[in-house]
């Protein structure tokens, strides 16, 4: 029996891991296992009001932003220019894991709601970045339309505690 599970499991492998490619990244479980079924893609694609993944050799701007367990963003409003490339350096300054997602409010809140059911949830997408308490990271961003843009943690709760921040592209 263990000789027929290790078989099917592994048989198993290649599919899985082609259907966890199918967009920019994914989403890691606590186990380690990529999450099916369910992305933010929507919030990463090209010529979105949010904007686009960056390129790392166009960065225009580079913005620290700090994250802690006040459940704010320092700084909690940024203004940049339509068309920049802005290189975000992130540092969780808390003592919990936090995380930092760009997209448009109304996809946040459907995400954020979904968060809730499935704690341990890490993101592996262009506009996101997790990160556990001490831990620095950054993330390229390019704000290609005029308007605000928001971003929040979408751990399990923070959203709601008012862990939001917004980019007003000018």
């Amino acid at each position: 029996m263990k000789k027929t599970l290790s078989i099917l499991i592994l048989s198993t492998l290649p599919v899985l891991a082609m259907a966890a490619g199918s967009h920019g990244g994914g989403h890691e479980m606590k186990d380690g296992t990529m999450m099916q079924g369910h992305d933010m893609s929507s919030m990463n694609k090209g010529d979105s009001a949010v904007g686009q993944p960056g390129d790392a050799a166009k960065v225009t701007r580079t913005i620290e932003l700090v994250m802690d367990d006040t459940m704010r963003f320092t700084p909690g409003e940024i203004n940049v220019q339509a068309g920049d490339t802005v290189r975000f350096l992130i540092k969780n300054a808390g003592k919990v894991p936090h995380e930092m997602v760009i997209g448009s409010a109304d996809e946040m809140r459907d995400h954020a709601a979904m968060m809730k059911k499935m704690p341990g949830m890490k993101h592996a997408e262009p506009n996101m970045i997790s990160l556990n308490p001490g831990q620095k990271g950054g993330l390229v961003w390019q704000f290609t339309q005029a308007g605000t843009v928001d971003f929040a943690c979408l751990v399990a709760g923070h959203m709601e505690a008012g862990m939001i921040g917004k980019v007003k592209v000018g």
